[in-house]
């Protein structure tokens, strides 16, 4: 199982990092292509596409890396133990934040699946389903976080929050 997540977190990693500079590409050629007055409109609904997909995938990608920003201003002056705890406290306020929005955006899914692009005769979904899947990872990420705290409680030290 664990070779399995890990597989996917390569994948992600990836299609992250390509579809970033499709990104990328595609308005830099939208640009260039209105200064020159040629309107592409796909161009731009295709970015925004991109844009959600990468813009969550990084958030998933940074989240389980431990490179999201933490402010731990209060809970340094806590002793150890307690530091522990509370980070379980958050850990479990993600977690269910995140299969609340897993849950309500597969509902959102389900919704959008007859709107279609302006441009392009794609559904709209396909933006909302980022969500759906970045949530449901981020889920997986912070039970092995909130496992990771529990089996290391004991332990003098402080956990960063990776």
């Amino acid at each position: 199982m664990r070779k399995i997540y890990e597989a996917f977190c390569k994948a992600e990693t990836v299609v992250c990092g390509v579809g970033f500079i499709f990104l990328v590409v595609f308005v830099f050629v939208s640009a260039i292509l209105r200064f020159m007055r040629i309107s592409m409109s796909w161009n731009i609904d295709l970015a925004m596409l991109l844009l959600a997909w990468t813009a969550f995938l990084g958030a998933d990608i940074a989240w389980r890396s431990g490179q999201l920003i933490g402010i731990d201003i209060v809970t340094r002056c806590f002793p150890k133990k307690l530091q522990k705890a509370v980070l379980i406290l958050v850990y479990g306020i993600i977690l269910c934040t995140t299969v609340v929005i897993c849950i309500y955006g597969a509902r959102l899914v389900w919704i959008e699946r007859l709107r279609t692009y302006q441009s392009m005769p794609i559904p709209y979904s396909l933006v909302t389903l980022s969500l759906v899947v970045t949530t449901f990872s981020m889920s997986i990420s912070t039970i092995g976080k909130i496992k990771n705290c529990i089996l290391t409680f004991n332990n003098e030290e402080v956990m960063k929050t990776e």
